[in-house]
């Protein structure tokens, strides 16, 4: 199976981190964190309450979830610049980051949801894939076009393809003017 969209896997991905980030949070305050050094303390033969290896078990913690929530924007970026669409990029992200949240909640912390929390998050997704596929429909309906842009990609130039609104249509309250067919930015000179 080849993948086509690496936008969907960046994503998926940047969702899963800002789980890991939310657990790791949690953990940095958490009892379970104290239970857990205790019994570290413990198996490396030290007083269960030794305090310097609970601080260094949410040191750790800590460090993970700046870590991840880091990896998780780098990620979210890097999906956007690839989707042509940021409600699509949001619509996986949130979703991959809502279902896995709650799978690593009761993994980790023992928290059970009840089938009518898992019959609201199907929902919510549900909405979102709505929601989504409302604004692809929106995009070829209204006639929204591409046009090339010239972008300065190392020593060299390319032409990227993008989505731009059609003419005269109205966006965030500012309408679009005319389409000229290319645009040239210029690069600002170096010293």
């Amino acid at each position: 199976m080849s993948f086509q969209s690496p936008w969907l896997a960046l994503a998926a991905a940047s969702g899963a981190c800002a789980a890991f980030n939310g657990v790791f949070a949690k953990l940095t305050t958490t009892e379970l964190t104290s239970s857990w050094s205790s019994a570290i303390a413990t198996a490396i033969g030290l007083s269960a309450s030794n305090r310097f290896i609970e601080f260094l078990i949410r040191a750790i913690c800590f460090s993970l979830n700046l870590a991840f929530n880091a990896l998780m924007w780098a990620l979210f970026t890097a999906a956007l610049t690839r989707a042509s669409s940021t409600t699509r990029v949001s619509i996986i992200n949130t979703s991959s980051n809502f279902m896995l949240t709650a799978l690593l909640g009761l993994i980790v912390f023992g928290e059970r949801l009840p089938p009518l929390w898992w019959l609201g998050a199907g929902l919510l997704v549900a909405g979102n894939v709505v929601i989504g596929r409302r604004q692809e429909d929106g995009d070829r309906d209204s006639g929204a076009g591409t046009r090339n842009v010239s972008r300065a990609v190392g020593e060299g130039e390319r032409n990227e393809e993008y989505r731009d609104h059609a003419e005269g249509e109205i966006s965030d309250g500012v309408e679009m003017g005319p389409k000229e067919e290319e645009e040239e930015f210029e690069r600002p000179e170096v010293k």
